[in-house]
């Protein structure tokens, strides 16, 4: 019973078991990551079209609550830049951005996203991520992350630039109102960027979002900033978030649907990668996925009843919390607790921050979603998956994020299905001297290859979509022997399965050759593939005698059988001339 109890609230696995040594690490990591969590849950919010105390709600709840489920001790989840645009572009297509009703549809989003994961993680279903393929994810985020930073350049430039998901859009707007920029606003934003980048190259253990954060509130509340044009955050409501019951709509939870499908797997996806990614450095504790799914999930609904809009892991904050040394989810409990005392006391210290910070802060955490890696190592050797990648960013960034996921999902599946009908076949030929059997193609000249055998290994399943396709190339390779074939072995060791179109097609092409006095042998076959041979009653048809371990023990009896015909064959001729 307890083994169960911990399955569910894997907290009772490391709190009960907490050292004294631990409290340092997670202290300094709580302290670090709540800090940068307050200026990064202000300016995700905003990205999503909400006010910045939502940031701040979601920045705080969510935490606690993976502290209770999760499996991963240094995963640090809170608002992030892609949900947060995810999150804009799909709920604006039902509310205009800062309305209540808007707000009301994100805090839904978050319930029924949270719900979707939940009931992915219960039914161990965390395995459909994997249809988001490399090329698709990184065609995505990469999308997200221009959209993202043209969207920002509105506060870092100072001008009044619509909101708008559609990169090509933002860009003709920016061109229009380039004569209105505000170059205080400009030069606060650009010297932030600096900052960042400066202390992010030095160490990551330095708040330097949070540096410029009151830099910036210094310099713009004693120069009176604002009244030349440098736009503000403004006030913040004080106080922790209230206990509110999200408003249930059928109507309008069925528009919100395909967007909480969409964010459940991406948000999945951050999550998971980046808890694997830090899981390796540790080896007291095992990542598991389908339970970061419940814990994301529990994270989001019970957040939902306080106002939070979706949550994930983080990326930047994750890597932070190991690097100053988490050891617990412990250091996500402390972080929660510096949102909540900067909720209760600090909220209108925050009123003066000029908004082209934010802006700096975003467009410099969402350059590093941009990823030019994958697209330089595709293009060496598979040159359809650039494809790929390319139509999941051009049509994100042109046409829309739903519509970039769902082009990318549907070229990758096809794909998939293209390459099962039409999968590699080699034949083979013997490595002089052993008993290995190679692809002559790749060895020409080098094998050993007799004229009355023919050694042919299909790499993949045997099923419907590619059974015509195994047939026309065996007939192929049969033509090119020509008239002295006399055995046909066909390699099984890489077909996995087999289905009733691949037994049927079988069953053809051993009658076929049968006919034309050309024996077909199996080696290598695999237990599954065996059992459905023996329940189709194929393996009648074959005879076990046609059923070999290796190539090699196949071309031996081979030869040994057509040796013994000779010499029957010589011994009867001499009986009938010694009988005249």
């Amino acid at each position: 019973m307890n083994v169960k109890i911990k399955n569910i609230f894997p907290i009772l696995d490391w709190l009960p078991n907490y050292k004294k040594s631990w409290i340092r690490g997670d202290l300094a990591a709580g302290l670090t990551v709540g800090i940068m969590l307050v200026p990064q849950g202000i300016a995700y919010a905003l990205i999503a079209g909400l006010s910045p105390i939502y940031g701040l709600y979601t920045a705080m709840i969510p935490q606690i609550v993976y502290a209770i489920f999760g499996t991963s001790r240094q995963l640090a989840v809170g608002p992030v830049a892609m949900d947060s645009l995810i999150v804009a572009s799909g709920v604006a297509t039902l509310a205009e951005i800062g309305t209540e009703n808007f707000v009301e549809f994100a805090i839904l989003l978050a319930f029924m996203m949270g719900v979707l994961q939940v009931i992915f993680g219960v039914f161990k279903l965390g395995f459909l991520v994997n249809f988001l393929s490399r090329p698709v994810i990184s065609g995505f985020t990469s999308a997200a992350a221009l959209i993202i930073a043209f969207s920002q350049l509105k506060h870092l430039l100072g001008v009044n630039i619509e909101r708008n998901n559609k990169l090509h859009s933002l860009v003709i707007d920016l061109f229009q109102h380039l004569k209105e920029i505000n170059y205080i606003a400009f030069a606060i934003g650009g010297i932030s960027i600096v900052i960042l980048i400066f202390f992010k190259r030095i160490t990551k253990k330095i708040p330097a979002a949070l540096i410029v954060v009151v830099l910036g509130i210094l310099v713009v509340k004693y120069l009176r900033l604002d009244e030349v044009g440098v736009q503000i955050i403004g006030e913040i409501p004080e106080g922790l978030p209230p206990f509110k019951i999200p408003s249930f709509n059928i109507e309008i939870m069925k528009e919100l649907f395909p967007i909480a499908l969409t964010l459940s797997f991406i948000a999945f996806l951050e999550a998971i990668s980046v808890a694997k990614a830090i899981e390796l450095k540790h080896t007291n504790y095992k990542v598991a996925p389908n339970k970061e799914l419940i814990a994301i999930g529990m994270g989001n609904i019970v957040g939902s009843f306080f106002q939070t809009y979706p949550a994930t892991g983080g990326m930047s904050r994750t890597a932070v919390n190991n690097q100053v040394g988490a050891n617990t989810p412990m250091a996500a409990i402390i972080a929660s607790l510096i949102v909540a005392f900067t909720l209760v006391f600090l909220t209108p210290v925050f009123y003066y921050l000029p908004k082209s910070i934010i802006a700096a802060i975003i467009i410099v955490a969402v350059y590093g979603l941009l990823d030019f890696k994958v697209p330089k190592q595709i293009l060496k050797y598979s040159k359809r998956e650039l494809v790929i990648l390319n139509s999941t960013l051009l049509v994100t960034a042109v046409v829309g994020i739903k519509e970039g996921i769902f082009t990318g999902v549907i070229l990758s599946i096809s794909m998939l299905i293209y390459r099962s009908t039409k999968p590699h076949v080699a034949v083979l030929g013997k490595v002089s001297g052993s008993h290995f059997y190679r692809n002559i193609k790749r060895f020409e000249g080098l094998l050993e290859v007799k004229e009355d055998i023919l050694i042919l290994r299909f790499d993949a399943q045997l099923y419907f979509a590619n059974v015509q396709y195994f047939k026309d190339k065996l007939d192929e390779c049969v033509v090119e022997k020509g008239k002295s074939l006399e055995l046909i072995i066909i390699d099984g060791e890489s077909i996995n399965s087999i289905d009733s179109s691949g037994v049927y097609m079988l069953y053809e092409i051993i009658k076929k050759y049968n006919s034309l006095k050309i024996d077909i042998v199996f080696t290598g076959m695999k237990g599954p593939v065996r059992d459905v041979f023996e329940k189709s009653e194929i393996m009648k048809q074959i005879s076990y005698e046609n059923c070999f371990m290796s190539i090699q023990e196949a071309v031996d009896t081979f030869e040994k059988s057509k040796k013994d015909n000779q010499f029957n064959l010589k011994h009867i001729k001499y009986i009938k001339q010694t009988n005249r």
